[in-house]
């Protein structure tokens, strides 16, 4: 499979599962949890709220890893590493927010509403016993 049909299937993986683990490090540690994701071909995007050990976490170190995917089915899912930044950008809060996300945030228009966006720096395509690295 060539790159483009490598890119494009860690696309669609991530299209076809919003929720996946973001881990992040907490005093040298990692620190996981699940967390539902949107993306911009491969920069992904996740909500939270300003006040979360999370927010924290990537201010002290923005160094972080997603798992996004697994499928019994297909045995196929995605490692990412990457960056992760704190995003205000009103428009991009517009795009991504999602009624799911009421149970941590009252809204679009939340004071306390932020994303994380995560560049990736390395991207694994896991098949079973087979890695591809995409990037």
């Amino acid at each position: 499979m060539d790159q483009n049909n490598l890119k494009q299937e860690v696309i669609n993986i991530i299209d076809s599962d919003h929720v996946g683990v973001l881990s992040t490090m907490q005093e040298n540690k990692p620190h996981a949890r699940y967390m539902m994701f949107f993306h911009d071909e491969l920069q992904l995007y996740t909500a939270t709220n300003k006040k979360t050990h999370k927010v924290d976490e990537i201010e002290n170190n923005p160094n972080v890893h997603v798992l996004l995917g697994f499928d019994q089915k297909d045995k196929q899912y995605v490692e990412l590493q990457g960056k992760a930044s704190i995003v205000n950008d009103e428009q991009l809060k517009q795009k991504y927010w999602n009624d799911q996300l009421t149970p941590w945030l009252n809204g679009p228009d939340d004071p306390e509403y932020c994303l994380l966006q995560i560049t990736p720096e390395h991207i694994e395509l896991i098949e079973g016993n087979n890695e591809t690295t995409i990037m």
